[in-house]
């Protein structure tokens, strides 16, 4: 009869077990996006840009080239790409670049844009000032907009055991389609800083 009563409270401690184990498990995973993407932040790692309020303290006399990129993820039916394909830019110099998005439909489309700076070294030192990816698009029928990012390069890039050897950075963001706000439905179509077909 003990053997019994413990061969159950056996079992019973060990189906415990497994489901705390596969709480846990599920708990890691659904926090394993914010947790990477603050990591991303904080580190630069995987080509993850920083984000300042004003200009960088000082602005050196070495140079880097900046080129853009433009992508859109599958079935996104707007057009989108930057409005210069490359541009110098001094170390610690706050630049600004465009992008330009069109909705060729004839409905309204949200849009978000992701982003990443290759290579991966120079992440932690892109330094983003102003984004249109710091909030989601919202593109009338035949709208067009050209959208600004501001940034600079962080001059402590030439004091990085691998960012110092980055003489080329390249900006990419991809458009994807989210789900439009009620009220953009209901806007008409143009707007500030905008230009229609």
């Amino acid at each position: 009869m003990i053997r019994r009563y413990r061969a159950l409270s056996d079992r019973h401690k060990t189906l415990v077990q497994t489901i705390a184990v596969v709480v846990f498990m599920g708990s890691l995973g659904f926090a394993s996006v914010p947790l990477y993407d603050w990591f991303c932040r904080v580190t630069g790692y995987g080509g993850t840009t920083s984000v300042a309020d004003g200009r960088a303290v000082e602005v050196l006399d070495q140079t880097v080239t900046v080129r853009f990129d433009a992508s859109l993820e599958a079935g996104m039916p707007w057009r989108f790409r930057p409005m210069q394909r490359e541009m110098k830019v001094r170390i610690g110099e706050v630049a600004i670049a465009f992008y330009e998005a069109e909705n060729p439909t004839d409905r309204p489309i949200a849009g978000s844009a992701s982003y990443n700076v290759a290579p991966f070294a120079a992440g932690g030192f892109f330094t983003k000032i102003d984004c249109f990816c710091f909030e989601s698009q919202v593109l009338q029928p035949g709208e067009r907009v050209e959208m600004p990012v501001t940034f600079y390069v962080d001059p402590a890039i030439v004091r990085d055991r691998d960012g110092r050897f980055v003489k080329q950075i390249t900006l990419s963001y991809t458009f994807h389609t989210i789900d439009l706000p009620e009220t953009a439905a209901l806007a008409p179509a143009g707007g500030v800083a905008t230009t229609t077909n």
